[in-house]
């Protein structure tokens, strides 16, 4: 499978101009990122700390976006704009919906990358 709703591999392949130990490289560095990501996030809300949020939503967007991951990067986008609102209750939401969607992306990664990051 090449792409899904999730991620784009081809596109991604075309980004790092075929090289599979690259793209291995930036699937796993993404992979490890997200649980640190996600904590942040969490601990932000938690200590009503926008700033922090924007900060967390704002990094995983842009590394999501790095990965052809659009459904993810989308999600951060709505996540990174609820904390500039100051809108905790929809910062709420937004991280329970982003935390979906990377539940279906990162297996999707390693579906896609399988082969390439053992």
């Amino acid at each position: 499978m090449e792409s899904n709703e999730f991620f784009d591999r081809a596109v991604l392949l075309d980004r790092v101009e075929g090289d599979e130990e690259l793209l291995a490289e930036m699937i796993q560095l993404y992979m490890e990122d997200v649980p640190r990501a996600l904590e942040a996030m969490r601990s932000a809300l938690q200590q009503n700390d926008m700033h922090a949020l924007v900060r967390a939503a704002h990094s995983l967007k842009g590394s999501s976006a790095n990965l052809a991951a659009k459904t993810a990067a989308e999600a951060a986008q709505r996540l990174e704009q609820d904390a500039k609102r100051g809108d905790a209750v929809g910062a709420e939401a937004s991280v329970a919906a982003l935390e979906r969607v990377l539940g279906r992306l990162l297996p999707a990664l390693v579906e896609n990358g399988s082969g390439v990051t053992k």
